[in-house]
């Protein structure tokens, strides 16, 4: 607000705001100009105490405090939040509570990486072979996180955050295999299904849905009259997928089972410790859809094939029909480069094409004088 003066005060007073905080007091200045322009030094003033001191909190700022922060600001929302929670609190016991996030270097993360290696899967049964934690683990656990939280100090509070190599900290990872069941396959597996499981593993290969999609997709989700329906994906993303027209048809087929849950199976036996009868139909549940999967595989004599591979034969089947940008959108990628890895199936179709557009349609005899006319042309230049 502007200067001002109080009854019987002959001097300017100010009132101001700066960062939230309110500054008041005397100019000393009986002449309005001059009062505003002291306003503006106090001003002034303000500002850069408040920046020494925001300055300084950023310089001194410790990695325990980051992590209280990044854990109110960030971590509290995340759907894992309790895992989020205890990988920051590993973390913070490695590099220590008290260590200044201006310090953390690469010897401090390469320090924290290493340590990470050394550790042993939690396993529920102490009877089980101690395995190390795998690659993946240490990089989303130790490395992605303590990255996430130092460019967080860094973008948002202002602090003095060193150059870190964090690529060179990356632990190498197997790429995701993509292993495509065959028509042969599938029908193997799908005469070893009954009791409704063989309803879920049809839709897999039919959609490419993932086994929680498939177990948790409800009648309100499925609009028959627009011929599509609506999955909850990864990180609780919902994507409309349309019906093709076995879709459809699995769908209406199964549409009296239950009032509720789409994919339902009927108990072989009774169970009362569960509450479940034989012979009565109840909600497919994800472990019993991979379980059945399972042994469906291995009745079939099949092997090296999981239910996540349903997922990757659906994607390779559609995509040598469409491209990668529709096989992106049915399954839900965020990013184009994740789909990529089904482009073996586009190479395969034209490496065929290539094939049959080749010298092989030339009669035999016919391409055997060329190829010896070649030769000789070849030892004459």
């Amino acid at each position: 607000m502007s200067v001002y003066k109080r009854n019987g005060v002959g001097t300017y007073r100010y009132d101001f705001e700066v960062g939230g905080k309110r500054f008041v007091g005397d100019t000393g200045e009986t002449d309005k100009r001059k009062a505003e322009a002291a306003q503006k030094r106090e001003r002034e003033k303000a500002r850069d105490r408040l920046r020494a001191a925001a300055d300084k909190f950023s310089a001194n700022m410790t990695f325990g405090a980051a992590c209280v922060r990044y854990m109110e600001e960030v971590g509290e929302h995340h759907k894992n939040a309790l895992t989020t929670l205890s990988n920051l609190e590993w973390l913070q016991a490695q590099l220590g509570a008290k260590t200044l996030v201006s310090n953390i270097d690469d010897n401090r993360v390469s320090f924290v990486v290493a340590k990470r290696r050394r550790e042993f899967r939690k396993v529920g049964n102490d009877q089980t072979p101690k395995t190390l934690v795998s690659n993946a683990t240490v990089n989303r656990t130790c490395t992605e996180q303590l990255r996430k939280v130092l460019r967080r100090a860094e973008t948002k509070w202002g602090c003095a955050v060193g150059e870190i190599d964090w690529a060179g900290h990356m632990l190498p990872e197997p790429k995701e295999r993509v292993r495509e069941a065959s028509v042969e396959e599938e029908g193997l597996v799908m005469d070893q299904l009954d009791r409704g499981y063989d309803d879920g593993v049809l839709f897999a290969v039919l959609t490419g849905c993932r086994r929680m999609e498939i177990v948790g997709l409800t009648w309100q989700s499925v609009d028959f009259f627009n011929r599509v329906f609506t999955v909850i994906g990864k990180g609780e993303k919902s994507r409309t997928v349309p019906m093709s027209n076995a879709v459809f048809d699995l769908l209406w087929s199964i549409k009296d089972n239950d009032p509720q849950w789409v994919f339902t199976y009927v108990a072989a036996r009774t169970d009362k410790r569960k509450g479940i009868v034989r012979g009565i139909r109840y909600p497919m549940t994800d472990a019993g859809l991979r379980t059945a999967a399972r042994r469906a595989v291995s009745g079939a004599g099949i092997k090296n094939l999981r239910f996540h591979d349903l997922r990757h034969t659906a994607a390779t089947r559609i995509l040598r029909k469409s491209n990668l940008r529709v096989v992106q959108n049915l399954l839900g990628h965020a990013e184009p480069s994740t789909t990529a890895k089904y482009a073996h199936a586009m190479v395969e179709d034209i490496r065929a094409a290539m094939d049959a557009a080749g010298p092989a349609t030339i009669p035999a005899d016919e391409l055997a004088f060329r190829i010896n006319s070649l030769t000789k042309r070849g030892k004459s230049g």
